[in-house]
């Protein structure tokens, strides 16, 4: 069982069909969702989960600044985060969405049902590693799995569809973390799959192009004809 904080931040994604409702007696364009669970979710190193207990989840950015964008792009802003909160092992937010045409045609289809999968993009800044059989820190997880036992949400999301791990923006960044994490099993073993330099094939269109040069017997032979020329 180990605690460690990632060797480089990345903002990761992850979505799931949400549960948003409408709230009544508020402005139409006013709803409430869950953004965030504890899940089990498959990335390449295994089953990443995230904590969400109060102590875990830094909401300090969503209640202050916090946006609603959708499909993740940063310029697509089509709402704010009223406020958001952790409860029942799960986080929430209060959204509201803007008033231009652009952000109300997003809202109508979360209001008809027609958008209903929720994306939250987030860092880990403190991670568990659980081995199998094994039981977290907090006694509530069993391994094998990593649990994010504190992280950062950036933003929410309404997406189309929703980032998967082994497909689109999922896949990207499932492999950049597999670069920057093969650096960190450098630390305490060597990679699996990682193969030594000079084991790694050459193309045969660079050996082509790379002249080689003369044996010692070419070499001798090209002195003895210099020598003759020269009446040495």
């Amino acid at each position: 069982m180990k605690n460690k904080k990632p060797k480089t931040n990345k903002t990761l994604l992850r979505s799931f069909n949400a549960e948003i409702k409408a709230l009544e007696g508020d402005s139409k364009n006013t709803f409430e969702l869950s953004f965030a669970s504890e899940e089990p979710y498959e990335r390449w190193f295994g089953m990443e989960i995230l904590c969400c207990e109060e102590s875990a989840v830094d909401l300090e950015r969503l209640n202050t600044i916090g946006v609603v964008l959708y499909n993740h792009n940063r310029d697509a802003v089509i709402g704010r985060i009223i406020r958001a909160w952790v409860e029942g092992n799960k986080c929430h937010a209060t959204i509201e969405f803007d008033g231009d045409e652009a952000s109300q045609i997003i809202a109508d289809k979360v209001r008809s049902g027609t958008l209903k999968a929720v994306s939250v993009g987030y860092m880990i800044t403190v991670k568990e590693e659980v081995q199998a059989n094994k039981t977290s820190s907090n006694g509530r997880f069993t391994g094998p799995c990593v649990v994010a036992t504190r992280w950062i949400p950036f933003e929410v999301s309404i997406v189309s569809v929703p980032a998967d791990s082994t497909v689109g923006v999922g896949r990207k960044l499932d492999e950049e973390e597999t670069e920057d994490d093969t650096e960190d099993e450098t630390e305490d073993e060597e990679p699996k799959n990682k193969k030594p330099k000079e084991s790694e094939p050459k193309s045969e269109e660079g050996d082509k192009n790379k002249k080689s040069l003369p044996s010692v017997a070419e070499w001798e032979d090209k002195i003895n004809q210099f020598k003759k020329r020269s009446n040495i």
